[in-house]
């Protein structure tokens, strides 16, 4: 394929992901030009959808791969890059890859040899990513604690209760320090003039000051 060639097939590649993810959705043209309306796309109408799968349309703007994408409920990434049907594909003129190192390459994945510059573009994706994980760690350490802690105190025997409680204590130790981490982390990133995510409502207290204890109200 030739460099002039390449945005048009690119926009073809599209085309075909587009219309394969409408089938699958079970959605119209029309009612797709209608999902872009609402969500504030309206010059996206139903003659632009047939254009674009009959391959009369060659360019396609990233507003309305962004809002197509949610209207078919599919990842946009997806749209872009063949995964699951080619092994291959030219991510750029002339370069021909497998389709998962496109995505890759596309979302800020690719595995580097050392950590990325600080500052870059890719090592604040890999903070927030790293960030992404806390979250999860906590969410999961949290929920299970506080389930240990349910179970305790429906038991009705007594030795099983006291069991229990030890490993609720245990649990509840591990969902403390998952979540100071997460804590001194959102820290680091706001000293870096970054903006973490919102919490879950379950993981707010995270972002709360902490309180002194007695002994540090007395020093």
């Amino acid at each position: 394929m030739t460099p002039d060639q390449w945005p048009t097939a690119f926009t073809g590649r599209i085309a075909r992901r587009l219309r394969d993810s409408r089938k699958a959705a079970g959605l119209t043209m029309a009612e797709v030009a209608q999902g872009c309306a609402d969500r504030g796309l309206p010059e996206f109408t139903e003659h632009s959808m047939k254009n674009l799968e009959s391959g009369r349309k060659t360019s396609i703007t990233v507003a309305e791969v962004v809002v197509l994408a949610d209207v078919l409920g599919v990842p946009p990434v997806t749209l872009l890059f063949p995964l699951g049907s080619s092994a291959t594909v030219e991510a750029l003129p002339g370069r021909e890859v497998s389709t998962w190192d496109a995505v890759a390459w596309f979302t800020g994945e690719t595995p580097l040899a050392e950590p990325a510059p600080e500052g870059s573009a890719r090592d604040i994706l890999d903070l927030f990513r790293q960030h992404g994980d806390l979250v999860a760690a906590a969410m999961s350490s949290h929920a299970l604690a506080r389930e240990r802690r349910r179970s305790a105190s429906t038991t009705l025997d007594r030795a099983r209760r006291a069991t229990l409680l030890q490993r609720a204590e245990g649990y509840e130790e591990h969902a403390f320090e998952d979540c100071q981490e997460l804590r001194t982390f959102r820290g680091r990133m706001r000293d870096r003039d970054l903006a973490p995510p919102s919490l879950p409502d379950e993981l707010a207290f995270v972002d709360q000051p902490e309180t002194p204890t007695p002994s540090e109200d007395s020093e």
